[in-house]
């Protein structure tokens, strides 16, 4: 009994097992089947189109500066007693700034007007004795031809004749002596109005006047303050010259042209883009940071703006008319101006090796070689890509009736 039931257990088991194995083939089977057919069928994949005018841009941050830029004061000391400008203001060239407490230079002024005017006056002395003195030399050289014809007839004594010839040599002296008086009646008067318009000159510059239609962007004294010749009162800026100026890597800047049109966005301003272009590219680059310095000015002079707020700078390097572009994700073993790329032709997945052209600041490169023609190059890879399967180009969803 003990025999027959062990056999019997025995034989219930086989047959369970077999029952199991039988099942396990018959799923992974099953499973084989399903794996062979996924990998058989055709993946669907996206694919990059070829795009239309696209401009290459390269970025760089910087601050909004002023080209011309001027600290000002008098040339000559003094104490202040006027200030009409404050900060912000924006004034006219010519207008007056500041002025110096100016009593003692006026007096100066005066004194140099009235040695000017006498000098005036001796000239005038000085060019009435010399035509009193050549009026007198003209009678006594009549008087003296007179009396030497009439000594030749002995109507007169030689004695007289003689008195004649001197009062003749006195009276040319005179002339010259004359002469001599009013050249330096008008060296004097020349040396007098040029102390008059240098007293003049530095009356004028106890006036602080604006070089340039300015703004103010610092005063540096108030009333009272006593001042040396050249210390600075105010800082202006010229509103027009007002531009940003930006640091770009080395790296990317070789292709910046003076004139590029360029983007500006102020950080007080982030939704708005203002137009601007290169307008210079400076000679020396940040050592530290490797970057180069760029001045980008705005196209249209801004009347509102702060000196050394940050800006954002996107500058048009060129324009790219029919590029193929493919995001970096897409492109395998990223090297300098290389990569491979997924493509589909003649609806099979292949893989090439591509020459990379401008990559534009949202991470895209450009193709420039290496794609055969009639080849649609995979922007998105996913698990079962690999060479010689059978792929389909996902279509974009048809948008909304109009």
């Amino acid at each position: 009994m003990s025999g027959a039931g062990f056999t019997s257990r025995s034989a219930g088991m086989t047959k369970k097992r077999i029952v199991f194995i039988t099942s396990a083939l018959a799923v992974c089977a099953a499973l084989l089947v399903i794996g062979w057919s996924a990998f058989l069928r055709p993946v669907t994949v996206k694919v990059a189109g070829v795009a239309r005018d696209v401009p290459v841009q390269v970025f760089g941050l910087g601050t909004v500066e002023a080209r011309v830029t001027s600290k000002i004061g008098f040339k000559v000391s003094g104490v202040v007693v006027d200030l009409g400008a404050d900060v912000g203001d924006r004034i006219a060239k010519g207008t007056v700034l500041a002025r110096l407490d100016d009593r003692e230079q006026s007096a100066r002024v005066a004194r140099a007007k009235a040695a000017s005017q006498q000098a005036e006056a001796n000239l005038l002395r000085a060019t009435a004795n010399a035509e009193k003195a050549q009026a007198n030399f003209a009678n006594a050289k009549t008087i003296n031809e007179r009396r030497q014809k009439l000594v030749q007839t002995a109507t007169t004594s030689v004695e007289q004749a003689e008195s004649a010839k001197t009062a003749q040599d006195a009276a040319a002296a005179d002339v010259n002596l004359a002469a001599s008086d009013v050249a330096v009646a008008r060296a004097t008067i020349g040396d007098a109005k040029a102390q008059l318009q240098l007293e003049a000159a530095t009356l004028d510059f106890h006036a602080l006047t604006a070089p340039y239609d300015a703004m103010v962007t610092a005063r540096l004294k108030e009333l009272g303050s006593a001042l040396g010749a050249g210390e600075p009162v105010f800082t202006l800026i010229d509103p027009k010259t007002v531009w940003v100026l930006a640091y770009i890597d080395e790296s990317k800047a070789g292709e910046i042209k003076i004139g590029a049109p360029a983007d500006i966005v102020l950080r007080s301003q982030p939704g708005r883009h203002i137009a601007g272009r290169v307008a210079r590219i400076q000679p020396e680059s940040d050592r530290v940071n490797e970057e180069r310095r760029i001045e980008v000015a705005f196209e249209q002079p801004s009347k509102e703006f702060n000196l050394g707020e940050q800006a954002e700078v996107y500058i048009t390097t060129v324009h790219l008319p029919r590029p193929l572009l493919v995001p970096e994700a897409a492109i395998i073993g990223l090297g300098k101006n290389s990569g491979t790329v997924w493509a589909v032709e003649n609806g099979a997945l292949q893989q090439y090796k591509v020459t990379l052209g401008h990559r534009l600041l949202d991470g895209r490169f450009e193709i420039i070689g290496g794609v055969p023609d009639g080849a649609a190059v995979v922007t998105a890879l996913a698990g079962g890509l690999r060479a010689g399967r059978a792929a389909t180009i996902e279509t974009k969803p048809a948008g909304p009736a109009p």
